[in-house]
């Protein structure tokens, strides 16, 4: 069952299965995901280029945003009209250059977040905030889906009194909005130093899509996407 794989390092041929920490060998892992998904998906290539793409465009404003593994918050903005590029990386912390292995201990105030460079006649803010919510678990506090922990929290980092105010503004119509049966817990704090975080996590579940499909399924998280927001998830969710 996809429920017994969790899969997220890819180190050295290995894939590491969170459920036994244990390593299994690639291949195993590939196999897994063949039988299981009934065919392999072709990975898509990354399309994002920042520097080519930025001077292309008048403006370019930042959205940042932790909504637990990076990996799946990459994906959404990615697909969005308007996004310029996204980067994954470590960001609220206290460490300089930190890896994922030191902000995997929970210990350095890091959140696993995504970067978004957006152009701002193409696509809002607000409407970067609405993907945002659909993507997220906003009333869990230790963590996202089957990720537990510190670096796994959720907020919005805002890069300006513009931004704070919107996301101020969605987070109390959520709240009062009755949909949920917590309050919402994710934080709004102001930006800090954004550390990109290894290249083998940019755009991981694109070129990766075995892997990460295993994860996904794995951890639930379409399943509580959907308990929670219903038929409005699924079009702010990319499909494989």
């Amino acid at each position: 069952m996809w429920a017994d794989i969790y899969l997220r390092n890819i180190i050295n041929g290995l894939a590491y299965n969170m459920l036994t920490s244990r390593f299994l060998p690639l291949a195993v892992a590939l196999g897994i995901g063949a039988a299981i998904a009934g065919s392999s998906v072709t990975a898509k290539a990354s399309a994002r280029s920042s520097i080519a793409q930025t001077s292309q465009v008048a403006e370019v404003d930042t959205a940042t945003f932790a909504g637990g593994c990076f990996w799946s918050m990459e994906r959404p903005f990615d697909n969005t009209t308007g996004v310029i590029s996204t980067t994954v990386g470590y960001t609220g912390g206290t460490r300089a250059n930190p890896t994922y292995e030191d902000v995997s201990t929970g210990t350095t105030g890091h959140l696993e977040s995504v970067e978004v460079h957006y152009d701002p006649s193409k696509v809002t803010y607000d409407r970067l905030l609405y993907i945002y919510w659909h993507n997220i678990d906003p009333v869990t506090a230790d963590g996202q889906f089957c990720d537990r922990g510190n670096e796994y929290h959720t907020a919005i980092f805002y890069h300006n009194d513009a931004q704070r105010r919107a996301a101020e503004a969605t987070k109390e119509q959520l709240d009062k909005s009755g949909l949920f049966k917590s309050p919402v817990v994710t934080k709004i704090v102001p930006a800090s130093t954004f550390w990109k975080a290894e290249e083998y996590h940019q755009h991981f579940a694109d070129r990766n899509p075995v892997q990460y499909g295993l994860y996904r399924a794995g951890c639930g998280r379409d399943a509580r996407l959907k308990e929670l927001w219903g038929s409005s998830a699924e079009p702010n969710v990319p499909p494989m």
